[in-house]
């Protein structure tokens, strides 16, 4: 059986979605910006701030679901501008030190104007 994850240690979800998922022993985040979760307001900073913000989102659903950045498998990371990815890449790379699986794209247009976006998938 599939169990909602909701947490303050994250941005409420501002649609209709679920934060994150627990199905069995796998987590399913949904994607995260640069929203602070005690103001619920966008950060809009530049992509170092932004990064920053989305790290420390995905940290709390995490936590909030009883996981750590250890145990993510894989992310999805999203950049407004492909240039960014150099300053998004030394951020993130402090923080997924187990070197999950991932994918990197450019898109078009994310939520609120953000600059990047990030899923992840963790298993315990």
């Amino acid at each position: 059986m599939n169990k909602i994850i909701s947490t303050d240690k994250a941005p409420k979800a501002i649609g209709p979605y679920s934060q994150a998922i627990l199905a069995g022993n796998t987590l399913y985040c949904s994607g995260q910006i640069a929203i602070n979760p005690q103001t619920n307001e966008f950060v809009n900073g530049n992509i170092e701030e932004q990064t920053i913000q989305v790290l420390k989102n995905i940290e709390g659903l995490l936590d909030g679901a009883g996981f750590s950045f250890k145990d993510v498998v894989k992310t999805t990371c999203f950049l407004a501008d492909i240039n960014d990815f150099s300053v998004f890449n030394s951020l993130y790379e402090k923080v997924f030190i187990s070197k999950p699986a991932r994918s990197c794209v450019a898109v078009k247009d994310l939520p609120k104007g953000a600059l990047v976006e990030v899923e992840v998938i963790a298993v315990k």
